[in-house]
C-alpha cells in the first residue's frame, strides 16, 4: 500500500511540475512574441476599472472604452483598425470638444486613431497611442451626412499646407481651423497638442501677440507630419498612479520664438551625411510595464456595446459582464491613409 501511495504522490508532483513548466514555457514564449501581435489581436478591452500603465509610447490600458462610431458632432474614421479606444476621460474630452467646437463654427470632428482596446504597441503606424491618452483629430471638416464604412476606410484627410511648402494654404486653412485648435488646447486636462510647424506659425500669427493666450498656445507643439490632423495628448489621469507623465511644456512663453524659427531652417529637414536610421527592435511583453501582462490576461466585456462610452455607459455593468478572454486572430494590417505627409527628414521644400 505504501508503495502505491508513494507512486501516486510522485505522479501528482510530476503533474504539478509539468503544469508549472508548461505555464512557464507559454509565458516565456509570450514574452518573446512581438507585443504588437499580442495587443493587436485583442478585439475588446479588459473589463476592469480604468487604469493606465506606463508611458505614451510604452504601456497599456485596462478598462478602456470605445468612442461611439457616430455622435451628434463626430464620426469615427478607419473603423477596420479598431483603434477608437481610450481612457474614459479622454473619450469624454473628445466628445466635449466636438460639441463646444460647434460654437466656434466647426461642424463636427472626424476622429482618427486613439488606441487599441488594451493599448500597447500597434500593428502598424504609431509609436505612441499606447495608453489611451492620445487622439488624432482630422483637420478636415465633418460632412453634413453620415459616411459609409467604406468611405471611412478610404477617404484621406486633407493637408492644410500649400503644396511643396512649410506654410498653410490660405485656400484650405481657415479661421475655423485656428479656433478648433484654440478650443482643444484650452482644456486643463490637455498636456500638449502636436501640429505641423507651418500650423504653429499660422497660430502664432493669429494669437501670438496677446500674452493672455500664452497658457494654451505653449501647448501647441510643432513636429513632423501633423498637417492633415492634430494630435491631442492628455495628462495622466488621477486614477492611474502607474501612468508616467511626459515632461511638462515650458512654464512661460508661447512657443513663437527661436524654437519655432528652427523648423524653418534646413537642419530639421536635411539628413546627416552618411547617417542611416538604426533598425528598430520589436518590443516584447518584457519591455512593457509588468501590469500589462495582467491587462492582456484580464476578462473582456460580454459585448462592445457595454464598453462604448455613451450617455448610458455603466462601467460597473461592463465589469459585471466579464467573460474569460479568448484567443483571437489578429486583425488585418490596415494601410495608413495616403496623406502626402512630409518625409522625415527630407530636402527642405521651398517656402
Amino acid at each position: 500500500m505504501a508503495f502505491f501511495l508513494t507512486m501516486w504522490r510522485s505522479r501528482a508532483v510530476a503533474a504539478v511540475l509539468a503544469a508549472v513548466a508548461t505555464a512557464f514555457i507559454a509565458g516565456a514564449a509570450q514574452a518573446e512574441q512581438p507585443a504588437k501581435q499580442l495587443f493587436g489581436s485583442m478585439p475588446l478591452p479588459a473589463a476592469t476599472q480604468s487604469k493606465v500603465h506606463g508611458f505614451y509610447s510604452n504601456g497599456c490600458i485596462a478598462g478602456a472604452v470605445a468612442m461611439p462610431v457616430d455622435g451628434p458632432r463626430w464620426q469615427a474614421m478607419r473603423l477596420e483598425r479598431n483603434r477608437r479606444w481610450g481612457h474614459p476621460d479622454l473619450i469624454a474630452l473628445v466628445q466635449r470638444l466636438s460639441e463646444e467646437a460647434a460654437n466656434d463654427g466647426w461642424p463636427g470632428l472626424l476622429v482618427g486613431d486613439i488606441s487599441q482596446p488594451r493599448g500597447g504597441p500597434m500593428l502598424t503606424g504609431h509609436a505612441s497611442h499606447q495608453i489611451g491618452l492620445d487622439a488624432d483629430i482630422w483637420l478636415t471638416k465633418m460632412p453634413d451626412r453620415r459616411l459609409t464604412r467604406s468611405e471611412r476606410a478610404n477617404i484621406s484627410a486633407v493637408s492644410v499646407l500649400k503644396n511643396g511648402t512649410l506654410n498653410v494654404d490660405p485656400n484650405i486653412w481657415t479661421p475655423e481651423h485656428a479656433r478648433l485648435l484654440r478650443r482643444a488646447a484650452s482644456y486643463r486636462e490637455v498636456e500638449r497638442i502636436f501640429i505641423h510647424p507651418g500650423i504653429k506659425k499660422a497660430m502664432c500669427e493669429a494669437y501670438g501677440d496677446n500674452g493672455a493666450n500664452d497658457a494654451w498656445m505653449i501647448k501647441l507643439r510643432p513636429y513632423y507630419g501633423h498637417h492633415y490632423h492634430f494630435h491631442i495628448r492628455m495628462k495622466c489621469p488621477a486614477d492611474s498612479p502607474n501612468c508616467r507623465p511626459q515632461d511638462p511644456v515650458p512654464a512661460s512663453g508661447n512657443g513663437c520664438d527661436a524654437s519655432l524659427d528652427w523648423w524653418f531652417t534646413d537642419e530639421p529637414w536635411t539628413p546627416k551625411p552618411g547617417a542611416k536610421p538604426a533598425p528598430r527592435r520589436e518590443k516584447t511583453l518584457a519591455d512593457l510595464p509588468n501590469a500589462c501582462r495582467s491587462v492582456l490576461a484580464a476578462p473582456r466585456p460580454a459585448s462592445e456595446d457595454l464598453a462604448t462610452y455613451s450617455a448610458g455607459f455603466d462601467q460597473l455593468a461592463m465589469i459585471a459582464s466579464a467573460v474569460p478572454v479568448a484567443a483571437s486572430a489578429a486583425p488585418g494590417r490596415a494601410a495608413l491613409p495616403a496623406t502626402g505627409r512630409l518625409p522625415v527628414p527630407a530636402p527642405r521644400p521651398a517656402r
